[in-house]
């Protein structure tokens, strides 16, 4: 692992070991703001989600519901056909599920542009190292984490061919 995928020194177990460097970054603004703080910043990210490009906008059927999520979102991931095999992400979700588009915020900002072995990389505590343990409940944690697990998998499938 490199400096620039660990989001810190090697080995110091801290919030942001193993993360690459946007995601790294995000972690380090949670925890830099106090626990009150940290949900305010959860609907910053839901209000910055990106909106569907309308080859996938007038075609919702392309993308995969994530079940392990409160809220009805769906996801789509492309993989380049270039020498990095780059990751773009494509998130739908309602706006009035804002935790749900702030976790989907937060893993667009942090994977998408990113070369698919980095984006396979991720470790799957992700959503725990936010520091939002006491601020959301664990059921939409495990949203997060699942929308990790299908962005994980359809990169792998992509890949794979």
């Amino acid at each position: 692992m490199t400096a620039a995928t660990t989001g810190g020194a090697a080995g110091t177990g801290g919030p942001t070991e193993g993360l690459p460097a946007a995601l790294a970054e995000i972690v380090e603004d949670f925890h830099a703001v106090s626990e009150p703080e940290r949900l305010q910043l959860l609907l910053d990210f839901s209000r910055g989600l990106p909106a569907l490009p309308p080859r996938y906008a007038d075609h919702p059927e392309l993308l995969e519901p994530v079940p392990e999520c409160q809220s009805p979102i769906f996801l789509l991931t492309e993989v380049d056909d270039d020498a990095d095999r780059t990751v773009h992400l494509f998130f739908s979700a309602p706006a009035e599920a804002p935790t749900t588009r702030g976790f989907a915020g937060i893993l667009a900002e942090g994977l998408d542009g990113l070369p698919a072995a980095q984006v396979l990389d991720v470790p799957g505590d992700v959503c725990s190292r936010l520091g939002l343990d006491r601020a959301v409940s664990p059921l939409r944690l495990r949203g997060m984490t699942g929308m990790l697990g299908r962005i994980q998998r359809q990169v792998r499938e992509s890949t794979a061919a």
